[in-house]
């Protein structure tokens, strides 16, 4: 075998072909600060990058003249952070997506995935006391302890794919859930539950209708906080006899306040919260004054689905939210 067979399949007969493939820079952390006076704003990306196209020869023969250094990606997302700004995660990867497309030819899809973290003002103490020399604080930020936003950008030169959505958003409703007639057998020790604490933690991803630079791009911003509040005002107002019962009804919400999304899908851990027994102590536990439980992290039940507008087919991968 010469050294050239060795090194480039395209001599040989071939046995293996190269499947599906794509490269980029993953986690790429930028820190956007826009400085409006004395009032500053903070944008906080995780952005990864991963792009594919006519990329059989670095596979084949390790030539590297259609390959954009993942070095390279990662610089221009600071650079781009620096000349568009951060107006949000979607629109962000969009420019980013075009940019990586339109402007190198062996490239024809780009995806770009982004979680964004949430910080908040710290506002002025009630005493009024600042620090020599500020007239009012207006820079100072503390971390957001609720969920992760997280986006998804897909675009090929013609059509866009855009989900948005969350993960480690953590709810619980105290009282109004249910859980019995369900299905027993032999090894079924579970006692059915007519009020009953409901907790999770939700994993939502939605998908936007707009697909083409020809249509009018929807408020990035809005959607996703008008999204958020519809799936939590449906946590809260349904009275649940299961957690599926509750997850068809925040998509349901969501789809029909939205006209935007046409699909999103959750994956929805049960927070278990069981009863602990203190009789042992002499006491009793499950009084009208309230009650004491112990929170199991795991195992836990795993509820995931799909809500859908009527006539619309689901394209969100269903691994994309799942364990």
């Amino acid at each position: 075998m010469t050294a050239t067979s060795r090194t480039n399949p395209s001599h040989r007969g071939r046995p293996t072909m190269l499947g599906q493939n794509q490269y980029g820079k993953a986690e790429n952390r930028v820190v956007k600060i826009t400085r409006d006076g004395d009032t500053h704003h903070i944008k906080d990306l995780n952005v990864s990058i991963a792009l594919s196209g006519d990329m059989e020869d670095v596979h084949y023969s390790g030539s590297n003249a259609n390959v954009l250094p993942t070095d390279t990606t990662k610089n221009t997302v600071y650079a781009f952070a620096k000349k568009y700004g951060i107006e949000s995660a979607e629109q962000f990867g969009i420019h980013l997506a075009r940019h990586f497309v339109d402007s190198q030819e062996p490239i024809h899809r780009a995806r770009i995935r982004i979680e964004e973290y949430a910080w908040e003002r710290i506002e002025n103490s009630d005493s009024g006391s600042q620090f020599i020399g500020a007239d009012e604080v207006k820079h100072s930020f503390v971390r957001q302890g609720q969920e992760t936003r997280t986006a998804q950008i897909t675009y090929d030169g013609e059509h866009w794919e855009v989900f948005s959505g969350l993960k480690d958003l953590t709810v619980m409703n105290s009282t109004n859930s249910e859980f019995w007639g369900y299905v027993k057998d032999r090894y079924t020790t579970l006692k059915e539950a007519y009020d009953r604490i409901l907790a999770t933690e939700v994993t939502g991803v939605w998908r936007h209708n707009w697909t083409s630079d020809e249509d009018r791009m929807p408020n990035w911003e809005r959607s996703y906080e008008q999204s958020r509040k519809h799936m939590l005002d449906a946590f809260a107002e349904t009275y649940s006899l299961s957690l599926q019962q509750t997850l068809y009804q925040m998509g349901a919400r969501v789809i029909n306040s939205r006209s935007e999304i046409d699909e999103i899908r959750f994956s929805l851990p049960n927070k278990h919260h069981f009863l602990v027994d203190l009789e042992p102590f002499g006491m009793e536990n499950e009084t009208d004054d309230g009650a004491v439980y112990f929170a199991a992290d795991r195992p836990y039940g795993l509820i995931e689905a799909t809500i859908l507008r009527d006539g619309a087919e689901a394209l969100i991968p269903v691994d994309l939210t799942n364990l």
